[in-house]
C-alpha cells in the first residue's frame, strides 16, 4: 500500500472523527494530538526501516565494488609481471 494512501486515510479519518465527535473540542483535541502523534511514530518507524534497508544495499553494492577492483589489480598486476618476465 502506498504510503501517501495511508496518510490521506489518516487524516480524512481525522476529519471526519472531528466532524461526527461526540465529545466536547478540548477532548477531541486531545484524541486527534494522541492519534497524530501514532501516525507520527509510524511514520518514523517506516522511515527507520527504509534507511535500514538502503543502508544494507549501499553496503552490499560498495563490496561488490571493492571486490571487483581488488580482483581487477591483482590481474593488473599478473599480467604487468608476466610481460617483464617474458
Amino acid at each position: 500500500m502506498n504510503s501517501g494512501k495511508v496518510v490521506l486515510g489518516v487524516l480524512a479519518g481525522a476529519l471526519l472523527g472531528v466532524l461526527f465527535a461526540p465529545h466536547r473540542g478540548s477532548v477531541t483535541r486531545k484524541k486527534i494530538a494522541r492519534k497524530g502523534g501514532n501516525v507520527a511514530d509510524g511514520v518514523k518507524e517506516k522511515l527507520n526501516e527504509f534507511l535500514e534497508v538502503i543502508t544494507e544495499k549501499f553496503e552490499k553494492v560498495k563490496d561488490d565494488v571493492v571486490e571487483f577492483t581488488e580482483e581487477k589489480l591483482a590481474k593488473a598486476e599478473e599480467a604487468k609481471k608476466n610481460t617483464q618476465n617474458a
